[in-house]
Formats: structure tokens, sequence, C-alpha cells
């Protein structure tokens, strides 16, 4: 399962989101952080949108659902498991 985090230097809800991604037991992924300010198309896509989580399926990305900076790691478990896609 692999995730894509955007986001960029300085944003204290992206550092919060990876800080609950880190300690996420209940699901097995790889995460991607891509810098939005590193490319002028993240940039103009996730200026006004991070922290923004995707789930890479092949060659497509698909949004997952966005959570309350508020909320724990536990949420941030069930949004996992319920909106990840079965990839193989």
């Amino acid at each position: 399962m692999q995730l894509i985090l955007y986001s960029k230097p300085g944003c204290h809800l992206c550092e919060g989101l990876l800080s609950k991604l880190e300690q996420v037991r209940q699901v097995e992924f790889e995460l991607e952080i891509r810098d939005i300010t590193t490319r002028e198309d993240w940039f103009s896509a996730y200026q006004y949108e991070i922290p923004v989580l995707c789930q890479k399926i092949y060659d497509r990305e698909k949004p997952l659902p966005r959570l309350s900076p508020r909320a724990n790691v536990a949420k941030l478990e069930q949004m996992l498991q319920k909106n990840l896609t079965k990839v193989g």
C-alpha cells in the first residue's frame, strides 16, 4: 500500500498529520512525502489544501478524506481502513 502526503516545510498541519501517520499500527503502508514547493503543478493544485493524503493506485492517485487536525491516531486508522482501496 502506497500513500503520498503533499505538504510543505513549516506547515504545522502537515507535521501533525505526519506525526500521526508515523504512529499508525493497524494499517501497513509506504509513505512518500511530496514537498509542493518543489514543483509548480503540485503547488498550483495543493497550495490551499495541504496536507493532502492520497493513495497511489498503479499510475493514478486517489485523494483520501480530509481529517480534522484534532483527530487522533485511532480516527486516522479508521479512516484509512474504510477508504483505502485494496490493490493486488
